[in-house]
């Protein structure tokens, strides 16, 4: 019996552990520290029409609902670190996601996408 108890405590652990592995949220001010890092790469997933209405400066635009989303991540250096958003989060989160099971190691999500950016004051560009 402790045996059994032992297993399903193990395999419970295993089970739980396993949750959050597609990268960190950040808020505006953590993530702006984010991607202040040295050799960290921008990453906009929205649409080419909103990133040319404004985005972070430096990013690189990639639409996670485009049909090459997933050819055009296979070109990027999977060891690299990656700070990912979008309109409000939740595409940034899919993207996340997804490039964490093509074996992406080192993920930001910004919480509230670049609504949340806006609101805290800080700058985009149009370029």
């Amino acid at each position: 019996m402790k045996k059994l108890i032992a297993v399903l405590f193990a395999s419970t652990l295993a089970l739980t552990s396993c949750g959050s592995s597609a990268g960190t949220n950040m808020g505006p001010q953590d993530f702006q520290k984010k991607i202040g890092e040295s050799g960290v790469v921008v990453l906009d997933v929205r649409t080419a029409g909103e990133f040319s209405s404004g985005h972070i400066n430096g990013a690189i635009n990639i639409d996670v609902e485009g049909m090459n989303f997933d050819s055009e991540i296979a070109k990027l250096d999977k060891s690299a670190t990656y700070a990912v958003y979008c309109q409000s989060g939740r595409r940034s989160g899919i993207a996340v996601g997804k490039m964490s099971d093509a074996g992406f190691a080192s993920l930001s999500n910004l919480e509230g996408g670049i609504q949340s950016w806006q609101v805290a004051g800080l700058p985009l560009v149009t370029q």
